[in-house]
């Protein structure tokens, strides 16, 4: 390993660090930690982090339009999920947690695979991306995965964090060092998350046999 250029890297990082993305961090990190404890919250702070990332990501400093757009997919998402979280009433409850069915999956699949093509074909032939298969496929399985989030399906954080995953990398070569260590935190918490949520569909599957 080359740590005189992993050093280097870091420096760029910290150097090209703005207030703008630090906020952004920071109210992602509460969002994310919200959805780790089931909380509606995570969608209000999450409008903040998304908003900012929409317009910091599309800048030409960093030209990953794919993940700038799926930031304002975030954005539309969280106010959709926001208000299908919040949906009370006799004849319409909460959504409960649930575990994924094969209609489901049939969906994450489609929308992560057309997105990828989509997003691919479109910074390939329309921008200057100089990352098109990579912001392309971050964005497109984030998208199932906040899909699924809206849903309160389970698997949600398994599918969130394949795009975790490849985004570390991709964010530590665009100098995004914030963003960065966000992604390493949100890949942390959607581990906790998954169990935390399988518990939560325990209760409520127990509760449902109690009744």
């Amino acid at each position: 390993m080359n740590f005189d250029a992993l050093y280097q890297g870091l420096q760029e990082g910290i150097h090209a660090m703005s207030w703008l993305e630090i906020v952004a961090a920071l109210f992602g990190a509460i969002s994310v930690i919200c959805s780790k404890q089931n909380s509606i919250w995570l969608y209000p702070t999450g409008l903040v982090s998304t908003g900012i990332y929409a317009y910091l990501l599309s800048r030409e400093q960093f030209r990953l339009y794919a993940e700038a757009t799926l930031n304002v997919y975030y954005f539309i998402m969280s106010v959709y999920g926001w208000y299908h979280w919040a949906k009370k009433g006799d004849s319409d409850p909460e959504t409960p947690v649930e575990w994924a069915t094969r209609k489901d999956w049939t969906i994450t699949v489609l929308i992560t695979l057309i997105g990828w093509g989509l997003f691919a074909y479109l910074l390939r032939n329309y921008s200057n991306s100089d990352v098109p298969l990579i912001d392309a496929f971050v964005s497109a399985t984030a998208c199932s995965g906040m899909w699924l989030l809206a849903k309160r399906k389970i698997e949600n954080w398994l599918v969130l964090n394949v795009s975790n995953l490849v985004a570390i990398p991709l964010l530590f070569h665009k100098h995004l060092l914030p963003t960065a260590i966000l992604t390493i935190f949100l890949f942390i918490v959607a581990v906790l998350g998954y169990f935390s949520w399988k518990k939560i569909w325990q209760k409520q599957h127990a509760a449902g046999l109690a009744k």
